[in-house]
């Protein structure tokens, strides 16, 4: 009998960690021997808007909603033609465009990417608020305390949302200063286990 990919979507708001936790389970997987691909929907994206002359991520958030669209459909359709033990898909919720939050994982993303699993990766705010003016590799909005709270209240409702659309489970996933080998492995363990 062949074994079905296992398609896991890890999401998380800026600041959270999930990109260094998402590279740290794809090593550890990879070192149980457990073959993984890793899709950055980010840079998926990007990769197919420099076709338009758009040079960063940061510059696509400030795109318009159908021209997101566009690129997301593109993003998705080439990750649901990748084939692993295990894809794990980076990506966020929602982003934050000029004409209000725009989902990241509208339906018919779900449906092209048909996820067995869903991951919401969550900080303490005061964390992700530090993290966010310390990190200088990217440019980020930056927000008050309150509004880092609210984005993560939505966090929740929206990964619900996402699972009863896509029928896969979630889970919520902590990553605390100075927990994210705890992070990992939880992850790791929910992949392996089911």
């Amino acid at each position: 009998m062949e074994e079905k990919t296992k398609r896991i979507i890890v999401v998380g708001i800026p600041g959270v960690g999930k990109t260094t936790v998402v590279s740290s389970v794809k090593n550890t997987l990879e070192q149980t021997g457990i073959t993984t691909c890793l899709a950055e929907f980010g840079k998926i994206m990007l990769e197919e808007a420099e076709k338009l002359n758009i040079k960063s991520r940061d510059e696509i958030r400030r795109l318009s909603i159908d021209e997101q669209k566009k690129l997301q459909n593109l993003a998705a359709k080439r990750i649901s033609q990748m084939y692993s033990n295990v894809v794990i898909i980076d990506t966020h919720l929602f982003i934050n465009t000029k004409e209000g939050y725009y989902p990241g994982l509208p339906a018919d993303l779900l449906n092209h990417m048909k996820p067995t699993h869903l991951i919401l990766i969550i900080a303490n705010p005061e964390e992700i608020y530090h993290r966010r003016q310390n990190d200088s590799s990217r440019i980020r909005d930056m927000i008050s305390m309150e509004s880092i709270k609210n984005e993560i209240d939505l966090s929740k409702i929206l990964i619900s949302c996402c699972s009863i659309i896509s029928g896969a489970p979630f889970k919520i996933l902590a990553n605390h200063e100075g927990s994210m080998k705890d992070c990992t492995q939880k992850m790791v363990s929910l992949i392996l286990d089911t």
